[in-house]
């Protein structure tokens, strides 16, 4: 049995298979991470001092088993749950799902996901984004937003979970992260951010077990394996600017980090993390992510989610990792109170900081009743729901949502001004994609008829409503009388003459949808569309010579039409959420210009891609699974520049229905001192050294647009590390971008600032931030390959 179960991801996937070769150096739990010990107690710096002050007097009023129970979830109303201590007024902690909504309740919003935020390149959307999901968890009585998501960062353009987050690119991620965490907690509620670190790939992310979810452990997850540069300057740089903007918590992922699970990897937590970052906040475990007791505690886990045993933590009773081991290890001398203590009061201390002590909502009881991770009959301890049942906490957010929407949607090809449609008498729609959705509101395995709005998994919403296409199509068309016709089977229309299904005077124009469905838990298998989606182009572009395709999916595609001459138009309109719909015809009919951009870069083959998952082994090993991230810092853009490829569709693409041009490129000092290669030595706060977040220059440009229409555009700023970079630094590297509405024929300066971070690389010998000597390179244009300003400054 144990043999027939190691094929069973090549079988799975055998588009993006990577059978590991049998010569891999395994790595395993002992000797490949430098130990970091003790974990680094908190201190409240970076404005908490206050709130810390409150946490250790909470503290300093509990019992052991109060202290244990503090830092060990347990069944109940929401997705994780930390019980109350009633006799000092403490309610406990609700834990909810997700990045895109809070996920086990009713009446509430479903948002565009984070592959969608990211496509706007829009700060204030964003930040906007986070304050309105964060306003509809805390009206139904969250404390802690299990969001955003860093990890995965989009190594692999094949990993499941990709739209969860943002873009492959670290600076984007960076700014999504900051921006979504001070609109999430301007709410007063908890962010986590997740799931640190290099957590890449789904396949093989938790053990396999022999014998069910409490059976025995047969082999080990996966092991994330890369080198310091690469930790550094790729995957640890978005969660420095989470913890910079004073995240409460970060989730620890399912992955293993060079052999060492992510939960309890000392160096990873206690080192990178508390110290070197100076998070101030707590770290708990991924569901199920804790995978020892006194390992996890001492390498600095602060607390088990959700606190049981076995596969997502799902065999709940007495025993944990936590509880009463906590209480054991204190009482037998193995574990110092003083850890405890510091678990605790990171727990608490945002609490405080963020006023969740005092007139917070109560947990709305719907989400007791929804929550089947933790259903009521696996309760062992009573909760008090006092919050208002079905309460709605949607208020106007679809306003954003559409918005949003439409300002994610990205305008790939426009032959001939295709687009915006112009009031066309006949319009036939194809695909799966436009239609309502056959199989309800909660996505959780994929499904063949309906618009796909978000993905799977833990990461999805549940929807009060979904706009499909097809009905704000025909809400469009009823305005000017227009004749809709529509065939939805996509095995029909890829298998049939299409001009046997259409009246016969030809169609002004043929709009197909499709879709790529990608959820947790599993990779994708093909960058290909979904339910013969490439058929389907094919078979409509045959018959109609205007021919406009809409993607709704989790990120990169494979487009071999896309060249096709009867393909007249292109939109990747991702994950939009509830409003999908109204905000994808708000762009085709040209009441919204369209002003995305690729997050991530689509390749010419799919072939031409790097960075592929492990998806079997060829040993029996228990820690044979191996991921090496080999291409290091090479990957979405930067490799693809590294390696000097042609591709199809360029990271920050993006086509409007005007036209911008760039000018006058300038370079102003911010600082009055002399720069040093090094930053100068200061007191770490939350982020790391203060000196790396101080503006050293900013770049200045005129953006003009210079076309008929009024729109909004994104210039970029890329920077070109001088010579003297270590080898392996790309080519080029995003260091500034920003969203910018101009009416026709109207001129805005738009400034960069560049911080001291961003100019540098991270030295794995004097293990610290530096400028390189020489000449920098200043790229600005309106995509990676789009350059329309180059200059050069020396810093150092």
């Amino acid at each position: 049995m144990f043999q027939s179960l190691l094929p069973l991801a090549a079988l799975l996937a055998t588009t993006s298979a990577v059978v590991q070769p049998l010569n891999t150096t395994i790595l395993g739990p002992y000797g490949f991470v430098p130990p970091v010990y003790p974990s680094p107690n908190a201190t409240g710096a970076g404005g908490w001092e206050a709130a810390i002050a409150k946490a250790k007097a909470f503290v300093a009023q509990l019992t052991l088993e109060e202290k244990s129970g503090m830092v060990t979830g347990t069944p109940g109303p929401c997705v994780g749950n930390i019980v109350p201590i009633p006799r000092l007024g403490f309610g406990g902690l609700c834990l909810q799902d997700g990045p895109l909504a809070i996920r086990t309740v009713d009446y509430a919003s479903v948002f565009p996901a984070g592959v969608s935020a990211a496509a706007t390149f829009d700060r204030a959307l964003m930040y906007q984004r986070g304050k309105d999901m964060g306003a509809e968890f805390r009206g139904k009585g969250a404390h802690i937003a299990l969001s955003p998501v860093a990890g995965p960062l989009g190594r692999s353009a094949y990993a499941g979970r990709n739209w969860e987050g943002f873009s492959p690119d670290p600076y984007l991620t960076g700014v999504a992260m900051e921006e979504t965490i001070t609109g999430l907690q301007s709410n007063g509620i908890q962010a986590c951010a997740k799931h640190w670190v290099a957590n890449e790939q789904e396949t093989q992310r938790n053990p396999s077990y022999l014998g069910g979810i409490n059976g025995t452990i047969i082999q080990e997850s996966v092991s994330s394996n890369l080198d310091d540069r690469t930790m550094h300057e790729l995957y640890m740089w978005p969660f420095a600017n989470a913890v910079h903007a004073g995240v409460a918590s970060i989730m620890c992922s399912y992955n293993r980090i060079n052999g060492t699970y992510a939960c309890e990897n000392s160096k990873s937590l206690n080192g990178l993390m508390k110290e070197e970052l100076g998070f101030q906040g707590y770290v708990m475990s991924d569901w199920g992510g804790t995978h020892s007791g006194m390992s996890s505690v001492e390498g600095g886990l602060d607390m088990d989610m959700p606190g049981g045993l076995g596969l997502y933590g799902l065999v709940f009773g007495p025993n944990s990792y936590f509880g009463g081991n906590i209480t054991n290890g204190v009482n037998n001398g193995t574990l110092d109170m003083s850890r405890v203590d510091d678990m605790v009061i990171r727990i608490m201390t945002p609490y405080y900081f963020l006023g969740q002590d005092a007139g917070f909502p109560g947990i709305d009881p719907s989400s007791a009743d929804l929550n089947t991770f933790s259903p009521r009959d696996t309760w062992f301890k009573e909760f008090v729901l006092n919050g208002t049942r079905d309460i709605d906490v949607r208020d106007d957010h679809a306003t954003l949502i559409r918005e949003m929407g439409a300002a994610s949607a990205v305008l790939l090809k426009n032959t001939n001004n295709a687009l915006p449609l112009k009031a066309p008498k006949s319009i036939a729609v194809f695909g799966n994609d436009a239609g309502e959705d056959t199989q309800g509101f909660y996505n959780q395995v994929n499904f063949e008829y309906g618009t796909l709005s978000v993905g799977g998994g833990s990461g999805t919403g549940r929807l009060t409503y979904l706009v499909t296409p097809l009905e704000a199509l025909k809400a469009k068309a009823k305005q000017t009388n227009a004749l809709v016709q529509q065939f939805l089977n996509n095995t029909l229309i890829a298998t049939t003459d299409i001009s046997t299904l259409v009246i016969p005077q030809a169609p002004e124009v043929c709009l197909v949808f499709l879709k790529t469905w990608a959820e947790e838990a599993a990779d994708r298998v093909s960058l290909d569309s979904d339910w013969s989606g490439n058929e389907v182009v094919e078979s409509v572009a045959a018959y109609c010579n205007n021919t406009i395709v809409v993607t709704h999916s989790s990120g990169i595609n494979n487009l071999p039409w896309a060249d096709h001459p009867n393909v007249t138009a292109i939109l990747a309109a991702h994950y939009p959420g509830q409003e999908s719909g109204n905000a994808i015809v708000d762009v085709l009919y040209g009441d919204v210009n369209p002003s995305g951009k690729l997050p991530y870069t689509i390749a010419l083959e799919i072939d031409d891609y790097n960075g592929l998952p492990t998806t079997a082994v060829n040993s029996t090993d228990p820690y044979a699974w191996q991921a090496y991230f080999e291409e290091k810092l090479e990957i979405d853009y930067r490799y693809f520049d590294a390696q000097n490829m042609s591709v199809r569709y360029e990271f920050g693409f993006g086509l409007s229905y005007t036209n911008f041009s760039l000018s006058g490129l300038s370079v102003a000092t911010s600082s009055n001192s002399s720069i040093t290669a090094a930053p100068p030595a200061q007191a770490t706060l939350p982020g790391g050294n203060p000196a790396l977040w101080e503006s050293l220059y900013t770049v200045s440009v005129t953006l003009t647009n210079t076309g008929s229409l009024a729109g909004a555009t994104v210039p970029q700023l890329y920077l070109t590390l001088p010579s003297s970079a270590p080898a392996g630094t790309p080519p080029k590297q995003l260091r500034g971008f920003e969203k910018v509405h101009l009416a026709a024929g109207v001129s805005e300066t738009v400034k960069f600032s560049l911080m001291r971070r961003d100019l540098s690389y991270w030295d794995t010998t004097a293990q610290e931030w530096l400028i390189p000597s020489g000449q920098f390179g200043l790229s600005v244009g309106f995509s990676s390959r789009d350059i329309k300003l180059t200059g050069s400054m020396t810093v150092v």
